[in-house]
């Protein structure tokens, strides 16, 4: 790659990273979201979202190219959904707009697949797509409850998964040639010409959640400490490293994984952070939303009927759901 392609390709990476990152945190200090009905997740759920992570690679390969987009298109669909609940919360306006970014999404990569040299408005709309999904993801397991010890671990094996099937097993690369170009590509770039940088679903999930549990759990120390390690080893390490090997080598190495240095660098972070004391809690940060009453007052059921009550009162729950967070919140 020539100096001006080496550039655009750090200085991208390291706009998206740092970009999700804060994004994230933003939707932490202004949206309040909703209990979990599962309880509070733990470090059971990051298993299971492991064994997603391993799983999902294999079920993707296994579709046809046809069905591939409609099943990553029906599937951010549903994450947005769940993901802005709290934000749109009429239904109808929430799925109208999701509707809108994922036509455009299809159409911009269809008229990409026509044009390469017009792929520009694909690259904006999926990334703002991929980096939505991100940002809610990451809160809805942050106000879940969820620990910065749960994710510097995740973090960790993380790295041991993308060393294995990158070098042993050469499953990530496979998934990315397959992948590109399509609607709904699990990744967020950009793409002008021979200028390109393109950064994976996953690793911004991974760089979102650790920033915005690091933020909950010990505030703006805990940030800090996290956009450092996200920006050298999230994104100049991985970026950096390649072009290095190359300019001695003579030789690109095809892919390098992010978490290969990013994971480890998260769970040494996370083990200075645990010397300042023990992590706070949801409840120590925001308090809890009040109880839903469903009960409805004297002579409310003869006026409006027991649904219209019912729902009168959830909506109501909504409202205090989305309102931003009262004194209480972590440093600002």
């Amino acid at each position: 790659m020539t100096a001006a392609q080496d550039a655009f390709f750090v200085l991208v990476t390291l706009a998206i990273a740092l970009g999700v990152s804060l994004a994230s945190v933003g939707y932490f200090r202004k949206v309040t979201l909703p209990r979990p009905a599962v309880g509070v997740f733990n470090g059971k759920d990051m298993v299971v979202m492991m064994g997603f992570v391993i799983a999902l690679p294999f079920f993707y390969l296994a579709l046809p190219g046809w069905l591939l987009p409609p099943v990553l298109g029906l599937t951010m669909a549903g994450g947005l959904s769940v993901g802005y609940g709290a934000v749109v919360r009429r239904g109808l306006v929430r799925w109208s707009l999701i509707i809108c970014l994922m036509a455009a999404d299809w159409i911009t990569a269809r008229s990409a697949e026509d044009d390469p040299t017009h792929a520009l408005p694909y690259w904006l709309i999926n990334s703002v797509v991929i980096l939505l999904m991100a940002v809610g993801a990451a809160n809805l397991n942050t106000q879940g409850g969820l620990k910065l010890r749960h994710v510097s671990r995740f973090a960790l094996a993380l790295a041991v998964y993308d060393l294995f099937f990158a070098t042993v097993v050469p499953l990530t690369q496979k998934l990315f040639g397959a992948v590109q170009g399509y609607a709904f590509a699990p990744s967020a770039g950009l793409r002008i010409g021979e200028f390109g940088a393109v950064v994976g679903i996953g690793d911004l999930l991974v760089y979102a959640l650790f920033t915005t549990v690091a933020y909950k759990s010990y505030g703006r120390q805990g940030l800090t400490l996290a956009l450092c390690l996200v920006a050298v080893f999230g994104a100049l390490a991985p970026t950096l490293t390649p072009i290095t090997v190359e300019a001695l080598t003579g030789h690109l190495p095809e892919i390098v994984p992010a978490q290969l240095f990013f994971g480890p660098a998260a769970f040494f972070g996370y083990l200075v952070l645990r010397r300042s004391g023990p992590e706070r809690r949801m409840i120590d940060v925001r308090p809890p939303a009040p109880p839903t009453r469903l009960t409805p007052a004297p002579g409310e059921l003869e006026t409006a009927g027991a649904w219209d009550v019912a729902r009168r009162r959830l909506d109501e729950q909504a409202a205090v759901n989305a309102a931003p967070g009262p004194a209480g919140q972590p440093d600002a």
